[in-house]
């Protein structure tokens, strides 16, 4: 098959890593590849967290936009940004392995406290745009306090460095896939069946038109399907949530030695609301993510 595959990202480092990923992984199946770089709302909108922004994929809209009207072939995501309804005409034809999934808090080391718990002292100003982080690290402590946080990634390391926060909570995956140098900082991982993750955090998604079908074959070449059975269990249970990032919900999925699905979940009716948190295991996916729903939303039952 010979044709040149136009993908579309965000123009931020950590969005160009991963199309940068994705191109080189066609060009080794001998396809020639583009990049186009589009703006999103999310990008244009600096000065609100996630949970002021109305509407869902703010992050999204405007690429899946430019792969419907044929600007672009493949439009590669964080799958965590990425509603779990699908606009029409458009498939999700292929995820990538998944990278560490989870949360990093790191702290300036004039502030650490090692009596307290992860180190942040009572007080501290922990920058995060995420209710998901926001309602999980309030429930773990309650003392701190949580300022809005934007921009790409390194940029949120360098207001911490400027001393506009104490500590800020990033996604691993992220600044690991940056290489970034934090080696004047703190670093505390937050274990994900502790700490819940966004649903497919740490996980590319490649979408195409639904008409393509050239292409939907070429993809299936790059696409991870043990990460896609971990990840549609969470991204089931934030669909049966009706949730997006504006959601305080964090769905972690593994499947362990024994074949078995575990499950961890973490959801708060809102940022000032009390912390939900349940584990169910199963073998099958069979009504995983309904059971998880109905522990969260009648936690008493």
């Amino acid at each position: 098959m010979n044709r040149s595959i136009i993908i579309g990202t965000r123009g931020s480092r950590l969005a160009l890593w991963q199309a940068h990923k994705v191109k080189r992984e066609l060009e080794a199946l001998n396809f020639s590849c583009e990049l186009n770089i589009i703006k999103t709302k999310g990008d244009t909108i600096q000065d609100l967290s996630f949970d002021k922004i109305e509407g869902k994929g703010f992050f999204t809209k405007e690429i899946e936009e430019a792969l419907i009207n044929g600007s672009i072939d493949i439009a590669v995501h964080s799958l965590k940004d990425l509603p779990t309804t699908q606009v029409e005409g458009l498939i999700l034809a292929g995820l990538s392995e998944r990278a560490d999934p989870s949360d990093m808090l790191i702290i300036r080391p004039d502030r650490i406290d090692e009596e307290r718990p992860v180190g942040l002292p009572a007080g501290a100003i922990v920058g995060t745009s995420s209710i998901r982080r926001k309602t999980q690290l309030l429930g773990l402590i309650p003392d701190v306090e949580v300022k809005n946080l934007r921009g790409n990634v390194p940029t949120r390391i360098q207001k911490l460095r400027d001393k506009q926060y104490d500590a800020i909570i990033l996604a691993a995956a992220g600044v690991e896939r940056l290489e970034l140098d934090l080696s004047d900082l703190v670093v505390r991982k937050l274990h994900p069946k502790e700490f819940v993750p966004a649903p497919a955090q740490g996980v590319i998604a490649y979408q195409i038109r639904a008409t393509d079908q050239d292409l939907k074959k070429i993809v299936a070449q790059i696409h991870d399907a043990p990460t896609a059975k971990r990840t549609n269990v969470e991204r089931k249970v934030l669909k049966l949530m009706d949730g997006g990032c504006q959601t305080p919900l964090g769905v972690y999925c593994e499947i362990d030695a024994a074949g078995n699905y575990q499950v961890f979940a973490a959801y708060s009716k809102s940022s000032d609301q009390p912390l939900i948190k349940h584990r169910i295991a199963q073998s099958t996916t069979h009504m995983l993510a309904e059971r998880m729903i109905e522990k969260l939303l009648n936690p008493e039952s």
